[in-house]
This record gives structure tokens, sequence and C-alpha cells, in this order.
């Protein structure tokens, strides 16, 4: 009775690990993302790309630091379906940077989403 117990125990714990670490999108690339009231629904099997301020401008698809022509490569040797993406740019990337990226995504027939985190709620008074 006691095996039957552990068994269950420990499988709930493999299951824990195994879907708690689809949760995390990007865990070494640290952003800071803007605030919007607009939500989107999950976009299943999309391509992030991260774009972190500073000099040098860092470009990250998936977890995998790339450089801009690098991006256009890989994005154009995708085959999957759909062929969308995650835009995730720090706030204090520039627009420049954000847009010249987002526009070879859209030049290569992706659907680009921008992400932001959701706008804090007004306090009550």
């Amino acid at each position: 009775m006691g095996v039957v117990a552990l068994l269950n125990v420990v499988l709930l714990l493999l299951f824990f690990f195994l879907l708690g670490s689809s949760f995390v999108l990007q865990p070494g690339i640290a952003v800071t993302l803007p605030f919007s009231s607009f939500s989107l629904a999950p976009q299943a099997n999309a391509r992030l790309v991260t774009l972190q301020a500073g000099p040098p401008l860092r470009i990250y698809l998936q977890d995998r630091l790339v450089s801009p022509e690098e991006l256009g490569r890989q994005l154009a040797a995708y085959r999957g379906s759909p062929r969308s993406i995650i835009l995730r740019a720090d706030r204090g990337t520039p627009y420049e940077s954000v847009v010249a990226v987002m526009n070879q995504a859209l030049r290569q027939d992706y659907t680009v989403a921008l992400a932001t985190v959701p706008a804090p709620e007004a306090a009550a008074p």
C-alpha cells in the first residue's frame, strides 16, 4: 500500500517538473517589457525572438544569440507551421531595431505578436 502512495508522489513530482519548465519562456534572458492592457490568446508553436538593449543590441532566437543576418537565415529556413513569432523587446530597445526585426519577419510571411506585460490594476480608492 505504501509503495503505491510513494509511486503516486514520484509521478506527480515528475509531471510537475516536466510541465513546470514549459511555463518559463527564456530563463536566462532578462528583459523589461512595456505595459499593455491588450491581451492575445496564447500562440502555439510560435518562434520567440528577444531583443536586449545595450551596446551592442543582442538578438536571441528561442534561447540562442544570433546576428541580424543569421536571424534572417534561420527564419527563412524554418518550415514549421504556423509561421509566427513573438517579439520580446526590452523597454530600452531602440524602436528602429524592433521595427527592423519585425519587418524582417513580415517579409518572410510570419505573423508577429509583440510581447508586453499586463497593465497594473489601478488601486481602488
